[in-house]
């Protein structure tokens, strides 16, 4: 589902596939409000520091720490669920993911695409999703966060 709010004089799209959070009917604006503060984000990248748009089997994920409007930190992991990803059964590929998001405390995902059953265990986590991120890594970060 895509929202859209106004920032000032600004209007922003917001892509949002969760809703176990919502209290006031807007999720962005939900969202704005528990993103007040530090938030760790995570976004699957390339060796360059674009978006990959290969949630479940980026090699590579960045998650960043959030405040003011800015990335405080930024750190990369060699993940490589690429190769993992088949190894086993779904339901292990999304346990091993779900163990990453809470070891590295994060508290939304940033990402080009992600599966149906990404989606069902990340909604279970209650774990924001934000789709259709390309381009920069970073800069995908900071606009679904503000």
């Amino acid at each position: 589902m895509t929202f859209n709010y106004t920032r000032g004089s600004e209007e922003f799209a917001c892509q949002v596939l969760w809703s176990r959070y919502y209290r006031s009917g807007d999720p962005c604006q939900d969202l704005q409000e528990r993103y007040s503060a530090d938030v760790n984000v995570c976004v699957p990248i390339t060796s360059d520091g674009l978006v990959d748009p290969r949630w479940g089997r980026a090699d590579r994920i960045a998650v960043a720490n959030v405040g003011d409007g800015k990335i405080e930190n930024w750190e990369v992991f060699e993940v490589l669920w690429s190769r993992l990803h088949d190894e086993g059964t779904p339901a292990r590929h999304h346990a091993r993911v779900a163990r990453f998001l809470r070891e590295n405390d994060v508290e939304a995902v940033v990402a080009h695409h992600v599966g149906d059953g990404m989606v069902r265990m990340l909604d279970t986590m209650g774990v924001p999703l934000y789709l259709e991120a390309t381009g920069d890594a970073r800069a995908a970060v900071l606009t679904a966060i503000h």
